[in-house]
């Protein structure tokens, strides 16, 4: 059984590579490495997969999920800049694979290590990204 929970938050960030030059990464990002950041509405959707619990009907109780999105991706990087604001972006360029990656790495210390966890980001309404860990 797979249940999930979806939230939003909202981040500006920057495409570059410190050790590129500028021409370098307008070539590669183009105009996502302004340098003045851009934003996006980012959709995050956490995936658990598991069995039902007889007892309780849940797979897991969507409160606890809801919490810790709230706890681990909400409150770090709702309306901040990735590149500045947030440590776990510091060396590591936030592109939608990255957030992706970080966002399962904060998840999975709260969800109980019996559930597969997949985290699903759109960071347009047309461009998403899936991982499922290693």
């Amino acid at each position: 059984m797979k249940v999930s929970r979806r939230a939003t938050f909202n981040a500006a960030h920057r495409l570059f590579r410190s050790d590129w030059t500028q021409g370098q990464n307008e070539e590669i990002f183009g105009k996502c490495s302004n340098p003045n950041y851009h934003g996006h509405n980012y959709v995050l959707e956490v995936v658990l997969e598991g069995e039902v619990d007889p007892e309780t009907g849940y797979v897991i109780d969507l409160k606890i999920v809801k919490n810790a999105i709230q706890s681990e991706i909400s409150d770090r990087f709702d309306h901040r800049n990735l590149n500045l604001d947030c440590p776990e972006f510091k060396g590591l360029n936030p592109t939608a694979e990255n957030i992706a990656i970080v966002a399962w790495q904060l998840m999975r210390r709260k969800i109980p290590m019996h559930l597969g966890l997949t985290i699903k980001l759109w960071e347009t309404e047309n461009n998403c990204v899936e991982y499922a860990g290693k």
